[in-house]
């Protein structure tokens, strides 16, 4: 049978691109381009016959050489002979030939099979498993069908081809858009209708995608560009489906909203991800019978209700959480979308910030942090976009007041939200208030008899009844109170009671409010041995909203080993929480009691400064490490505060970047803790910032950097010490240059160096200069940028730092270019490459290909600059830097317009605006939405050009930026039209 042969190997066809053959990963010599029409002109045949005739038609029309038959019979035995064991595939009947092709031998086959099984999962609802089958199905074309034949049977069975690709690609970006992949959608609509500007579906896609995208002005200007265009090219006018759009659109059509139901796969697609964020629930969940049954009920009737709130309220430790957490996941059948948690911390000092939940919600629905936006309004209202249609509950645990939990509320029909609070939520509209109180006696007997043991407690049922009454009947306090009974087989139920008899050791534990549940925690104190309650002090003098196992080490200046020995027992006693493996956490109000245990028994009091500047020196040091793997030759390290406790050290860089970014909470928070503090500790806690400056430019962890910054300069300003005053406004230039508030980072930076200057401090001199170039140039100050990149220059050489002498260069290759200095810009930017390469500077490297890459394009090297910027874009990604990854792609469409590539800057640009959605600030967006408009505007749609210039010219003229000039006329010719 042709195609078997025995070895398991098979012959295989594609035609989806060029013609080409396999036998098995064996590609086989079709031979010349006249052969290959032959074998293309039987496999398009679907395993029928073609005569003889038909053959020479398809091959040569109607002008065929004297010898055509004979030609013909010549490629049918070459084909033969090419097939090798398999040349029966190639009959001859009838006075002509056929090809018999396995089952899936042919990608055309193949690739109709996928579009059924796509239609088939679309029709049952399975909208993303069919995308994935359209998309496997797409994947089969390589390039243009038929590549390299030429004929007239050629030419027409290639547009049937692309025409058959195009319908099926505009199937799966219909489907993407059902689905929520609007905004990703929208950067390939835009090449497709540059590629295809009279196709109507197309634009009708781009319409929707952009609508759905916020971009309302852009969607009506498509239709207006596609009505002029029908109009000059066909004397038509669109559509009805695209002319009805067009009027939703202007309604605001409700109905144009992406919708999603539970049928959606979500897990068969990276867009959506089906969250389960619920803690683990106790085994031994004991009572509150008549509150989970409440709870349960109001959970279970979300469906078809514009979601159901349930607050909970009630004192510390009265098991708030517990009992929220056992209903979660009792109820989760009804939420079969997924659950997302969060601890509000609204006890502690530092509450969570609404803004950064959402981020971390929307994250966990799928949605990729270029997507992501600033602002608590914009992010609450994209979660409640996204769960449109979803059925998810959201828990809030331990929230402040109802001002925190009213932007983290779903709001939308099927959706649930769960709260605890130590604090009655009248405020907060709508939601089902539940209070808790203690236990009833016999619940608390019930829990404290399933953590000692029905056999000791059953034996002694009336101490047992005493030790519970002397925990208040708390659940937390019961449940410290029997871990150490648990924990201790030689006591007694008795010895126990005895000693919370003793009313100096229970301190009014029975009184309510949170000096009850102080004296649960002080019950579970006292049982500590010596090196435990040490380690309970001092752990709990860290702020951050957790501690690794290494920082945790370095509080007790203690071993791993021994550190982790200890927090387990911590744990074992419900003192401390194992949040993940290697990370411990403090319940809120457990901390503040270990805070006063510290304050009251840490003895000398020195040593709980000591423990916290065990902490800093620990961060300080592992982040002066990454740092150096980022930059080898940064002579940064060498004028940092020194310190004495060490910290990681790591070989594989991508560990020490993730480092540096698990640990940033963390991190940032022992930054706010020493703001009060003075002399070293406070030089340390700015030089730390320094190291850490990536942060400033990740996004996710931008506000709380600044915010950790500006309060070290007050600190600073208020210490009077000038070198930390120098370093903390150089942090800040950093911090408002990226935020595009340049006259903030231009005063900073004249302080900084005028302060470095006076101590004799390089750090603030040599980046204090560069900042304030980096401002200049942004603000088109190109004199001003000159002469403080050559003061910055001259700063790092004097200092050795051969890392920040290549990043002046390239800034000032940058202020050349602003300058009209062309070659001498290229120049400047070899060198800088040069210097980088030399050193073999990490994914600093790529900011040297990115500024050589501007040179380039500015000398219409437009081929070589497209080099350099694919070289710098994976470096950037690898690393995560998110905003450099934006800015190159950015600058690959202001590059391709350059090139007279309108089509591809405009496809870049889309690119650009989805990946630095949230970070780089709003004048780099004005940037792509300028390049997008004049791209837009060169493919032939002028209005959809004007929406986006529009866009930027408000942009601008807030930020009271020089760009707007240029973007006023750019849209008064086509506002004169």
């Amino acid at each position: 049978m042709a195609g078997d042969t025995g070895h398991g190997l098979e012959l295989r066809f594609a035609v989806l691109g060029p013609v080409r053959a396999w036998r098995g990963e064996t590609p086989l010599n079709t031979g010349s381009p006249q052969q290959r029409a032959l074998l293309a002109a039987l496999l398009l045949r679907g395993g029928r016959t073609a005569t003889a005739p038909e053959l020479v038609d398809a091959l040569w029309g109607g002008e065929p050489p004297h010898a055509a038959l004979a030609a013909l019979r010549t490629y049918a035995s070459r084909l033969r002979k090419a097939f090798g064991p398999d040349a029966d595939a190639l009959v001859s009947e009838a006075g002509g030939y056929a090809i018999r092709v396995p089952v899936d031998g042919l990608d055309i086959d193949v690739a109709e099979r996928l579009a059924a099984e796509a239609d088939k999962a679309h029709g049952s609802g399975d909208r993303l498993r069919a995308r994935e089958l359209m998309n496997d199905a797409l994947a089969l074309w390589d390039g243009e069908p038929l590549a390299g034949l030429s004929g007239p049977y050629a030419d027409t069975q290639r547009a049937r081809l692309e025409e058959w690709r195009l319908s099926l690609l505009e199937a799966r970006l219909d489907v993407d858009l059902e689905v929520g992949g609007h905004a990703e959608a929208v950067s390939e609509l835009t090449a497709l209708t540059a590629a295809h500007p009279l196709r109507e579906r197309l634009r009708e896609l781009l319409m929707l995608a952009l609508y759905r995208s916020g971009r309302q002005a852009e969607a009506l200007a498509v239709y207006a560009d596609t009505r002029r265009l029908l109009a000059d090219e066909l004397g038509v006018d669109p559509c009805p489906e695209l002319s009805e759009l067009q009027q939703r659109i202007l309604n605001a059509d409700a109905d144009l909203t992406v919708h999603f139901t539970t049928a959606d796969r979500v897990a068969a697609g990276p867009t959506f991800v089906r969250p389960a964020q619920l803690p683990a629930t106790v085994s031994d969940f004991t009572g509150r019978a008549a509150f989970v049954d409440e709870l349960s009920e109001q959970l279970a009737t979300a469906e078809g209700r514009i979601m159901a709130v349930s607050a909970v309220a009630g004192i510390g430790g009265v098991g708030k959480t517990t009992l929220a957490v056992h209903v979660a996941h009792a109820a989760r059948n009804h939420f079969p979308d997924g659950q997302l948690y969060v601890d509000l911390q609204g006890a502690g000092p530092v509450v969570a910030e609404p803004e950064a939940i959402l981020g971390s919600f929307l994250r966990a629905l799928g949605i990729p942090d270029s997507a992501i936006p600033d602002g608590v309004e914009e992010r609450a209202a994209l979660f409640r976009s996204t769960l449109d249609g979803r059925r998810v509950l959201t828990l809030l645990d331990n929230a402040r007041d109802a001002a925190q939990v009213r932007p983290l509320l779903p709001g939308t029909e099927g959706c649930a939200a769960l709260v605890t609070s130590r604090i009655r939520m009248v405020d907060l509209a709508g939601a089902h208030l539940v209070d808790l109180d203690v236990m009833s006696p016999e619940e608390a007997l019930v829990l404290f008899t399933r953590i000692v043991g029905s056999e000791r407690v059953g034996a002694e049922r009336d101490a047992a009844m005493d030790v519970v009454a002397a925990c208040g009947f708390l659940p937390l306090a019961i449940r410290i109170a029997a871990s150490r009974l648990a924990a201790r087989r030689t006591w007694t139920v008795s010895v126990l009671a005895r000693k919370l008899g003793d009313e100096r050791r229970r301190l009014d534990e029975l009184r309510a409010g949170d000096l009850a549940v102080k004296a649960t925690f002080e019950l579970g104190y006292g049982q500590l041995e010596p090196g435990q309650a040490r380690a309970f002090r001092l752990l709990g003098l860290a702020d951050g909203p957790d501690i690794s196992l290494a920082a945790a080490a370095a509080v007790l200046d203690l071993d791993l080993e021994d550190t982790e020995e200890l927090l387990e027992s911590l744990v074992d006693t419900s003192l401390l929480e194992s949040a993940a493996p290697g990370r411990y956490r403090f319940h809120d109000l457990v901390r503040l009691y270990a805070r006063a245990c510290a304050e009251r028994d840490e003895q000398p009091p020195a040593e709980r400064a000591a423990a916290m500047s065990r902490l800093l020196d620990f961060y300080l040091a592992t982040a002066a490490g990454v740092y150096v793997m980022e930059r080898p030759g940064d002579q940064l390290l060498a004028h940092l505060t020194p310190t004495t406790h060490p910290g990681l050290t790591f070989t594989d860089r991508s560990a020490a970047g993730d480092w540096l970014y698990v640990e940033a909470g963390c991190l940032l928070a022992c930054v706010r803790q020493h703001a009060d503090s003075g002399g070293d500790t406070l030089r340390r806690a700015v030089d730390l910032l320094l190291a850490a400056k990536d942060l400033a430019e990740s996004g996710a962890d931008a506000r709380q950097y600044e915010l950790a910054a500006t309060s070290l300069l007050a600190a600073t300003q208020a210490a009077g010490d000038a070198r930390a005053e120098g370093r903390a406004r150089t942090v800040l230039t950093h911090v408002y240059n990226w935020s595009d508030r340049f006259a903030l980072a231009d005063e900073h930076g004249r302080h900084a160096v005028r302060l470095g200057r006076s101590t004799g401090d390089p750090i603030a001199c040599c980046y204090g200069s560069n900042n304030r170039a980096i401002a200049a140039i942004y603000q088109q100050r190109h004199e001003d940028a000159e002469a403080f990149v050559n003061q910055a220059l001259s700063y790092f050489r004097a200092d050795g730092n051969r890392p920040g002498e290549a990043s002046t260069l390239s800034n000032l290759s940058r202020v050349h270019l602003g300058m009209g200095q062309v070659q001498s810009a290229v120049r400047l930017a070899e060198q800088a490459l040069a210097i980088y390469r030399e050193i073999n500077v990490s994914w600093r490297l790529a900011n040297g290909l990115y500024a050589y890459a501007l040179a380039l394009t500015k000398a219409g090297r437009f081929d070589d600059a497209l080099k350099r910027l694919n070289e710098a874009l994976p470096i950037f990604r690898d690393n995560r830097q998110r905003l450099w990854e934006g800015m190159t792609v950015f600058r690959m469409a202001e590059l391709h317009f350059a090139a007279r590539r309108p089509a591809q800057a405009a496809a870049h640009a889309e690119q650009a605006l989805a990946q630095l959605r949230g970070i780089g600030g709003a004048r780099r967006r004005g940037n792509v939405l300028t390049v997008l408009g004049r791209s837009l505007n060169a493919l032939g749609q002028p209005g959809r050009a004007q929406a986006c210039w529009t866009e930027a010219l408000a942009i601008f003229e807030q930020l009271g930026s020089s760009e707007a000039m240029e973007v006023r006329s750019l849209l008064t010719p086509v506002a004169a039209a």
